[in-house]
């Protein structure tokens, strides 16, 4: 006689006769299987379910699934939907095949899919189910056709294409459309996110159309589709980000939530007409990217030490500086996280947000509708926040209101875009702000910039030539004992030779004898002078530090802090 999942469950966990109980009242009320309510209801978790039924059933659990060498050729045969909706995927590598699923007790699925793969007494196994989802977007990820195959398979009457509208978050790689557009688009997205890029560049030129990627902040040419698909395939973009498509002669933003496999991701969209179409520029950010500590930020140890001090200050305004593209939100998100707590009430102002924390309140701009800069850090100011981040100090108004709310007693954390640390005085100072606000409410400024990291599967020990390292500061004497590195290209860096980025910093706090001398000029190369007197780190001597342990190389630290 079969066993009841439930008596099972009591013996292999600490499940309570109560909870089992109530389970079995919310089954008879509304359905469902027992197992599931239990986990829904936090009473069990999804492995202690899959032993018992393995139990039940006489199956092994294998808790993960090795794609190591396994046969890809059941996806031209099983739509993805199937199996995502059964929760299973047939394995089969070199030595072995068996099928993974979740739930025993789907017998005629299971058995459609032993026909379909013609696999009699194949061994059936359970595995949790984001094992089997992990491996079945890995499958259909791996077996898709290039971008360049589905550009070769393009013919001319694809030009007058109907686009169909995308009018919710679907998973791309569950996109089985036939329609070659549609295929081109969704692989442009899938591959950017597999090599990592942070944007995706649509360029129109006279006889050809180029798609490039940003990888690590450097653009690559990526693909060379066919002159003629430039229309169908702007217009397709343009749906999914709800553009106008009719609207060719203005610049237009729009925003797309875009699912690949288990990563989800916000892709922002920007056209503008230029001589021969529309240029399209696709930043793409990665939801479930984690935040970063201000540790693994790559700061030297006595600068986090600082900065560490300053974002714990009661009030005064710190400013993160550096080009577009330079880490700068990064770094202000990554302090925010270190000071929040329920007891500190913090709001923001961006355009756009970035990344949501749990427990700040987020204000998104709306030119639209009036709400700014200016207009919302007024009405931030009213909700009694005790840290206010303003994305960017854009004008005279925004300024005021930001040196306002710091010298009423408020932490205030936002942007500009200098070169250096000193120029943002000069910067604040151009824009109308008297020396003396800039003196007492400015309490630290820190500039920054973004440098490749040498690959670690293929960087080698070299030796620069002497003219390269006097040009970032570095004598033959630092160099003793030190092993600095570069990358000889390998697919793992896509053959660039660099792998991930990292922060060169240049910390400057607003002392008194850097006061006094804003008080008397606005120069930024005295400040600078003086600030460096004083013990400062400039951008360039970090990057030397950084080339000196062998983290970049002196031409990436060169690339970045040239004047």
């Amino acid at each position: 006689m079969e066993r009841l999942i439930g008596e099972i469950l009591r013996e292999i966990s600490s499940l309570s006769e109560e909870a089992v109980d109530e389970a079995l009242v919310i089954q008879e009320e509304k359905g469902g299987r027992i197992g599931e309510i239990l986990i829904q209801k936090g009473a069990i978790k999804e492995i202690d379910l899959l032993k018992a039924l393995g139990i039940q059933f006489g199956l092994p659990l294998w808790s993960t699934i090795s794609t190591e060498g396994m046969d890809l050729s059941f996806t031209e045969r099983i739509p993805i939907q199937f199996l995502k909706k059964y929760k299973m995927v047939p394995v089969s590598t070199n030595d072995r095949a068996y099928i993974a699923i979740n739930d025993p007790t789907l017998f005629q699925p299971l058995d459609d899919l032993r026909l379909i793969q013609g696999w009699n007494g194949v061994q059936t196994v359970l595995a949790p189910h984001s094992a089997i989802l992990s491996t079945i977007n890995y499958a259909y990820d791996m077996s898709r056709d290039s971008a360049e195959q589905v550009i070769q398979d393009m013919h001319e009457e694809d030009r007058d294409l109907i686009l169909s509208a995308v009018e919710q978050t679907g998973d791309l790689l569950d996109d089985t459309s036939d329609a070659p557009i549609i295929k081109l688009v969704n692989l442009i997205f899938s591959q950017a996110v597999k090599a990592r890029a942070s944007d995706i560049h649509i360029e129109p030129y006279q006889n050809r159309l180029k798609i490039r990627y940003r990888l690590d902040g450097i653009l690559y040419d990526m693909l060379t589709p066919p002159k003629h698909i430039q229309s169908t395939l702007i217009s397709r973009i343009k749906i999914m980000a709800g553009m106008n498509i009719a609207e060719k002669r203005l610049p237009q933003d729009g925003r797309k939530e875009i699912k690949i496999g288990d990563r989800v991701g916000d892709s922002r969209e920007a056209t503008i007409p230029i001589a021969f179409g529309e240029r399209v520029v696709l930043r793409l950010l990665d939801k479930s990217t984690v935040l970063l500590r201000l540790s693994d930020l790559g700061m030297p140890e006595d600068g986090l030490r600082h900065f560490h001090g300053l974002i714990k200050s009661s009030h005064g305004i710190i400013l993160v500086t550096g080009p577009t593209g330079s880490g700068k939100t990064t770094t202000l998100y990554s302090a925010l996280s270190s000071i929040n707590n329920p007891d500190i009430n913090i709001i923001t102002i961006e355009d756009p947000i970035e990344y949501q924390i749990e427990g700040i309140g987020q204000i998104q701009v709306n030119p639209k509708i009036n709400l700014g800069f200016a207009n919302g850090l007024r009405s931030i100011v009213r909700q009694a926040p005790a840290v206010i981040l303003v994305g960017e100090i854009r004008d005279l108004e925004t300024a005021e209101i930001a040196i306002q709310s710091a010298l009423t007693g408020h932490l205030v954390f936002s942007t500009l875009h200098t070169n250096d640390s000193a120029s943002a005085v000069t910067r604040l100072i151009d824009m109308g702000i008297e020396p003396f606000l800039v003196t007492s409410s400015v309490i630290g400024i820190l500039a920054q910039r973004l440098v490749r990291t040498v690959c670690k599967e293929c960087g080698a020990p070299y030796v620069p030539d002497e003219e390269s390292l006097n040009n970032i500061g570095i004598t033959p004497d630092m160099t003793r004992g030190k092993e600095i590195r570069r990358g000889t290209g390998c697919p793992a860096c896509l053959n660039t030779g660099y792998q991930g980025r990292t922060g060169i910093f240049e910390l400057m706090i607003m002392d008194d004898t850097i006061k006094n001398l804003i008080l008397k000029t606005s120069d930024s190369n005295t400040i600078k002078r003086k600030a460096v007197k004083q013990g400062m780190i400039t951008l360039r001597q970090n990057g030397a530090m950084k080339v000196l342990d062998g983290i970049t190389t002196v031409e990436e630290v060169l690339r970045v802090t040239q004047k």
